[in-house]
Formats: structure tokens, sequence, C-alpha cells
């Protein structure tokens, strides 16, 4: 019997679905949508009212799966957004990246998520699995509810990206000229892991600020600064926790102080941090409260003005 790539695509794509995963074409053999463009929208249709991207577009509907991949043998993209997932993607290293230093022997994404969950005292995640065409992993988690988790890149660890809202993968059963995307591990999507989430989790705005323009440039360099003492606290050697804890919430403590950042966020994000990297609930407690104390007194007078 002759293989039909067009019904197992078709296929991939209702069985991600019946998931509540919202699927959407991939040109045939890419990692590229299918969808056209905001440039050569025809404004008619799902369009009719304006543009929508892949995003909007992506859908659990059995019916306009089976129209749209009756047309073309399309790979299926999964838009994570919508289909209520974060999905951690452990990356191989390119010959000429930073990371791989010109050496095959470089460690790829999957052993440097290893060694962030051995320091955080846990084991690697079991659950659904995608074993990438390049040879890396996509790791399914199902997102928290109340809590949007955009794309990241690196903030986890080298070559540890994840995809959330904004973002999307290619789905098990798909095909490119360097291979095929293959499900592994647990059948279904585990939740994601609290310690995980603390280093992902966006910081609330803050309520009042000098200017939007002001409020929107800060707040986004407040949050980034967040995720990635949030990291080098939980990725942080023994004999080295606490230090890294201490030197967090001295550099996070400015932005509490100019209104960036709420105490409380601060204090929750960096405490599941200390706890994940080793250090008990009093040692944490401890010293972000004497740290943070200092460094909001002495950066009251604002920006431009730190101790």
């Amino acid at each position: 019997m002759t293989h039909d790539p067009g019904s197992a695509l078709l296929n991939a794509a209702l069985d991600a679905a019946t998931r509540g995963w919202h699927v959407f074409p991939l040109r045939p053999g890419t990692k590229r949508p299918a969808l056209h463009g905001e440039g050569t929208c025809p404004r008619t249709g799902p369009c009719t009212g304006g543009h929508r991207k892949w995003e909007a577009r992506a859908t659990t509907d059995p019916d306009r799966i089976r129209a749209a991949w009756s047309t073309a043998p399309f790979n299926v993209g999964i838009a994570t957004g919508p289909s209520g997932l974060l999905v951690v993607d452990l990356d191989m290293p390119k010959t000429n990246s930073p990371e791989s230093k010109g050496s095959s022997d470089a460690p790829g994404g999957a052993a440097t998520f290893g060694a962030l969950c051995e320091r955080a005292g846990h084991a690697v995640p079991d659950t659904y699995r995608v074993r990438t065409a390049s040879g890396g992993e996509h790791l399914y988690f199902s997102a928290p509810h109340g809590i949007r988790l955009a794309n990241t890149a690196g903030t986890i660890a080298p070559l540890v990206d994840t995809r959330g809202w904004g973002g999307y993968v290619v789905a098990a059963g798909s095909h490119t000229p360097t291979g095929p995307y293959e499900p592994l591990g647990a059948p279904e999507a585990a939740p994601l892991p609290g310690w995980l989430q603390s280093i992902l989790r966006p910081a609330p705005r803050a309520s009042a600020a000098p200017s939007a323009a002001v409020s929107a440039q800060s707040g986004r360099y407040a949050d980034v600064a967040l995720a990635s003492e949030v990291w080098n606290v939980a990725s942080a050697q023994r004999g080295l926790r606490e230090g890294s804890l201490f030197r967090a919430a001295r550099a996070l403590g400015r932005f509490v102080a100019w209104g960036d950042l709420p105490r409380h966020v601060v204090e929750q994000a960096l405490q599941e941090a200390g706890e994940a990297a080793g250090l008990t609930v009093a040692e944490c407690r401890s010293t972000l409260r004497s740290a943070l104390d200092w460094s909001i007194a002495h950066n009251q007078q604002g920006r431009g003005h730190t101790a």
C-alpha cells in the first residue's frame, strides 16, 4: 500500500486538535506558516474584519482542519498560547555558535536543562516530548491558569528556549528535509513545574509612572532583570547560593524603590529560586529581607542615583 503523506499529516493535525491544541498549516516540508501575510491579506473570509495572524487563526475544529489539509500536505504548527501550552525547546548547538566554540562536544540544550534540574533538586520532568528534525527535543507542559507566559530565548539556560503566547512549535508527524518530528515520552503534557514557572513568570507592571513610554521601557527592563536574577539564583552552585541570592536582591531592590517591580513579586520569585537552588526557607527569607531593605533604602533618590 502506498504511503500517503497528506493523510498522515492530516491525522497528525487532528490528533493534536483532539488534545485541545490549536493547529494551523505550515508550508510543506518547512517550519514556516502557510497562511498569507498582512501585506497580501484579501480582507475576506476569516480576515473580513481585518488581518488575522496564524495565532488567531489556529483551530481545533476538525472540519476546518480537514478542509485546510485537503489542499496540500502541510506540516502541522501548534500555536502554544491558545493551546494552553508552554513548550521548552532543547536545541542542539550550532557549530558556529558561541556555545559550541567550534567543538562537536559542546553541550546541547538537553544537557544544560538536565544540569539545571539537578542543581534545582528535581528530576527532568516526565512529560510529552517531541524529537525535532535537528535532533533536539520539545518538552510540552500545560501552562498555569491566569498567567500569560510569552516566548523566551536563553532565559532558562543556554540553548533552552520556550514557546508560549506569540510562539508555535512544529507538531509530531511533520517532516522537513532534515528529518521527522517524532513523539517521545509520556502520552500527556504534564503541568509546568513551579520552580520552572518562577523563572519564567513575568512581573506585574507598576500602577503609576511618569509617562506611558517611560513606564513600558523601564517595566520591560525590570522584567528582564528579574528573569535574569532568578535564573542566576536557581542555577547557583553549592557554596555560592546565598551570595547569589544576596546579590540578586540588592540588584532588584532598586526596581522596587523606583516603582518598576512590586516588592512581593521580587520576594516570592527569589524565595522560590533560592529554595530550588537548595537554600532553606529561613535562609532565603533572612537574606532577602536584609538585602532588599538595604537596596530600597539606598535607591530612593531615583534612577541615575544608584548606590
